[in-house]
């Protein structure tokens, strides 16, 4: 990996909509030189280009335009309304504050919204976002480093694609089959968006305690490498007790660093479990298997997640039921494909961590195998399924047909396991014993 001694600097989509209010909360000044006072603004589009109305003017701006704090990077801004957990069970809106600068593109006749952002000011807020910043110390760095290695790494692949002017594949389709799965190809104007699609980010708003800038500054520039390049270290809420593999959830590419891995401490005596097969992956998705993301200590739960994450309770073990009718309907409109009277769940595939890869669904009109994992989840549930590691039990209650969905996990698996890692760091594991628990074949290094 190419080291600099430049804090690379990094562009983030923090909403679109057809007209956005924000405020600037001190003085900036556009391209052209142009003051825009402290107050409360609306940006909008107006014939191709975007209109930027205050109190007392309004004036109109070519897409990419810029407005700059004229007190540095100590000044902020507020966009009003910012929708948080597209998609999943917990959307909502909340006015979100930020620091550097604004830029404002057109995009899909909408104008959006984007961060210009140092990557170390930016990390400061992704883990304030993406868990309590009361979390320990060592999670925190872990967290820092996990974070900042994904980020460059997807910058990187986007420029390599760039300069290859290569497109990425995301998708099978066939009259029996959709395989599909979900990465950051959508994003062509910036870096990353600021949901949990690429990582949450919400500003300052959340960056509050010293703790978090302590572990970036203690971490500054660390990144986790393999053969010479940054690895794409993924994470997710719960493994369910064992991690995933990259290329059962994206594309088929084998990462040496994203591997099997039981999460629990290393012992010589036991017998890996092979949970790929049905037989193997009903037991322990029944059962109660150690590992550290194995825990109902509110303690460690409370330090680690923020206030809408701890409305979910049941993070390794869970269960969903569903009427006949009420999956049919469903999977129906969730898919946009007529099953029928959906009769059938039927695992065809599993991965390392027991998380389904491809799932025959079987109705009276229609029959189909779906997959990977995210379009599975997508598919059984309103928003998405904890995870794709679920089996199903059939029986009758009420004289009504039923399939009960018994789940373990939360998320798609692959790499560090954020409930397992502060475990680990309330047991007094080191950061990179952390990183390398969950990263095996990787090594820290420091690039900036």
């Amino acid at each position: 990996m190419k080291k600099t001694r430049e804090i690379p600097e990094i562009t983030v989509g923090i909403c679109s909509g057809k007209e956005i209010s924000f405020t600037l909360n001190s003085g900036f000044c556009g391209n052209s030189g142009e003051v825009f006072e402290k107050g409360l603004y609306i940006a909008e589009l107006s014939n191709n280009h975007i209109r930027i109305k205050g109190s007392d003017k309004s004036t109109e701006h070519e897409s990419g335009s810029i407005l700059t704090s004229v007190n540095g990077n100590k000044s902020s801004f507020t966009i009003h309304a910012v929708t948080i957990g597209v998609d999943f069970h917990w959307q909502r809106k909340e006015d979100q504050v930020f620091r550097g600068k604004m830029k404002f593109i057109i995009e899909n006749d909408k104008v959006t919204i984007v961060n210009v952002i140092p990557i170390e000011d930016y990390l400061v807020s992704v883990i304030s976002s993406e868990m309590k910043a009361t979390s320990s110390a060592e999670l925190l760095k872990a967290h820092a480093v996990v974070s900042r290695s994904w980020l460059l790494a997807q910058i990187e692949r986007s420029r390599d694609m760039n300069r290859r002017n290569a497109e990425s594949k995301t998708h099978f389709v066939s009259d029996n089959e959709i395989i599909r799965w979900y990465g950051r190809e959508d994003h062509k104007n910036f870096d990353v968006c600021a949901d949990d699609h690429c990582q949450r980010y919400q500003g300052i708003t959340r960056a509050s305690a010293p703790d978090v800038a302590k572990a970036i500054v203690l971490t500054s520039g660390e990144v986790l490498t393999c053969n010479g390049a940054v690895c794409d270290t993924r994470y997710y809420k719960c493994c369910g007790g064992i991690t995933e593999l990259f290329e059962n959830v994206w594309e088929p590419v084998n990462h040496p660093y994203l591997q099997k891995v039981v999460d629990k401490p290393p012992d010589p005596a036991d017998i890996e479990p092979d949970i790929s097969n049905e037989e193997n992956a009903r037991k322990w998705i029944l059962g109660n298997p150690d590992a550290f993301c194995n825990t109902n200590d509110r303690n460690v739960l409370s330090l680690v997640l923020n206030e809408y994450d701890q409305e979910t309770n049941d993070f390794f073990r869970w269960k969903v039921r569903y009427t006949q009718k009420e999956l049919s309907s469903l999977v129906r409109q969730r898919t946009g494909i007529d099953f029928g009277t959906v009769t059938d769940l039927i695992p065809l595939e599993r991965g390392t961590s027991g998380r389904i890869i491809r799932l025959k669904i079987k109705g009276t009109l229609r029959t189909m195998i779906i997959g990977k994992e995210l379009e599975i989840r997508k598919s059984l549930s309103k928003s998405h399924l904890y995870s794709s590691c679920f089996i199903v039990e059939k029986l009758i209650e009420n004289e009504e047909q039923c399939f009960i969905i018994h789940g373990a996990g939360w998320g798609h698996g692959v790499g560090l396991c954020q409930i397992g890692a502060a475990v680990m760091g309330s047991k007094g594991y080191s950061y990179r014993e952390i990183l390398f628990h969950y990263f095996r074949d990787s090594a820290l290094e420091k690039i900036y």
